[in-house]
């Protein structure tokens, strides 16, 4: 019975091993088959990448130099090419058939520009015939050489295999180098001059080649990316800033709203004690506007407590009222302690104007001294407020710089705050340089019913 079962057990090893053998036997032709299609995908169908620029980026005049740089090269490795089929030793060939192979050769240089892929099979199978003509017509006693290759055939290879991997990925690179090494190789076995250190002398330069197409290749794609991701970045930042910029000016715009709300509560309330007898429905109407009012407050405080920054200053001034045109004295007056020359004109009858109008205004004027402090040391400064009938204007602007500025630490979003700020209230806003080399900032608001 033990040995029935030693018998069984080897049947199950040999089939077991049967089996292993002839998945091999499976997975080798697939690999084969991977192989060959991945070749295909790369070598005969693949879309080529653009030739990176040579100038800045952007510009449009690297191709034509590209293409002239290489007619040039091909023009001259042409000659040398011709030369060593027709007058080598080892090849000697007729004059007519060393030009077309000699042209042909070089012209794949100039290919390889435009069509990489169709100009790499053309030279290789270049070599395939160059390295079949001196057993047909030449005389390949001659030993040593980089057989199959000549000096110019390795040469224009090489630059045809590098322009390949520098617009192609390098699995395709990979694979034009396998191809050429293993054409290269059945082409040199039967030729009596080839001798291997000429052989490993011409993969090492092809390979090379490769490898310096595809790490420029992989250098151009990111650097690209990185433009792309700076791009992205610089999008969002500005996106960051102006939302941030948004909430400053609501949590600003909240005081003034608040107070509104809270002058709609009190009249509510007090107005049927302003009336003799009020009726019902008037004592009603007027309980649900202060009902109203005082819903509406407790959902703006709700919202600020959303917009308000996190920092401790900003939980820490946010009970403070919001300032008007009243302050821009007390302002100025802060700047001039500073050592800032600031001139103030008010044209027209001061008037009080809506809260959101005021603190604007007085915010603009206040970015607008700010950035004359920061940007133009020892300039002069000029702030003009003038009260129209339906305009309120408020225009700042200052001389040049008497000395250098100090570099920005940031990039700042002043002028995107006073934009935001204008916009909001259905105003305009103009900034600029001044021919004297000072700078300007006017702001307009529209005032409603001429108030």
């Amino acid at each position: 019975m033990p040995r029935v079962d030693r018998v069984g057990n080897g049947g199950v090893g040999r089939r077991a091993h049967a089996g292993r053998v002839a998945g091999v036997g499976r997975r080798v032709p697939a690999a084969a088959r991977a192989v060959l299609r991945a070749l295909r995908e790369d070598l005969w169908s693949a879309a080529a990448r653009p030739l990176p620029p040579i100038a800045t980026p952007g510009g449009q005049m690297w191709q034509p130099a590209v293409v002239v740089l290489l007619v040039l090269i091909a023009a001259v490795i042409a000659p040398f090419a011709v030369n060593a089929l027709a007058f080598s030793p080892r090849y000697g060939i007729g004059m007519g058939t060393a030009l077309l192979l000699g042209v042909v050769q070089a012209a794949t240089l100039v290919v390889a520009a435009f069509r990489p892929v169709m100009a790499w099979w053309v030279t290789t199978a270049a070599m395939a015939v160059t390295a079949a003509l001196p057993a047909l017509v030449g005389d390949a006693s001659t030993a040593g050489g980089l057989i199959p290759w000549t000096g110019p055939a390795i040469t224009v290879q090489a630059g045809v295999l590098f322009l390949l991997a520098l617009r192609l990925r390098p699995r395709a690179a990979a694979g034009a180098l396998a191809v050429g090494v293993v054409v290269g190789l059945l082409c040199a076995l039967p030729a009596p001059g080839s001798h291997p250190a000429g052989f490993g002398q011409a993969v090492a330069i092809l390979a090379t080649a490769a490898v310096l197409g595809a790490a420029l290749r992989g250098r151009q794609i990111a650097r690209t990316e990185l433009v792309v991701q700076e791009e992205l970045t610089a999008g969002e930042r500005a996106r960051r800033t102006l939302l941030e910029e948004r909430n400053r000016i609501a949590r600003e715009l909240h005081d003034v709203v608040a107070h509104h709300m809270s002058v709609i509560s009190i009249q509510a309330q007090v107005a049927p004690h302003l009336v003799e007898a009020p009726s019902d429905e008037l004592r009603e109407n007027l309980a649900g506007i202060r009902d109203s009012a005082v819903e509406a407050l407790a959902e703006l405080r709700r919202v600020l407590g959303v917009l308000r920054s996190e920092d401790a200053a900003a939980d820490g001034v946010r009970h403070a009222p919001q300032p008007t045109l009243d302050r821009l004295n007390e302002l100025i007056g802060t700047v001039r302690g500073a050592g800032v020359t600031v001139v103030t004109e008010i044209r027209g009858e001061r008037r009080p104007l809506a809260p959101g109008v005021e603190l604007s205004a007085f915010r603009i004027v206040q970015e607008a001294l700010s950035n004359a402090i920061r940007h133009a040391p020892g300039a002069r400064v000029r702030v003009e407020v003038g009260y129209h009938a339906a305009v309120l204007a408020v225009r700042v602007t200052n001389t040049a710089a008497s000395g250098p500025a100090p570099p920005a630490r940031d990039g700042g979003h002043g002028l995107l705050g006073m934009r935001e700020r204008a916009d909001m209230l259905g105003g305009d806003l103009v900034n600029g340089p001044l021919p004297d080399g000072g700078y300007e900032v006017l702001a307009t608001f529209p005032l409603e019913d001429g108030s």
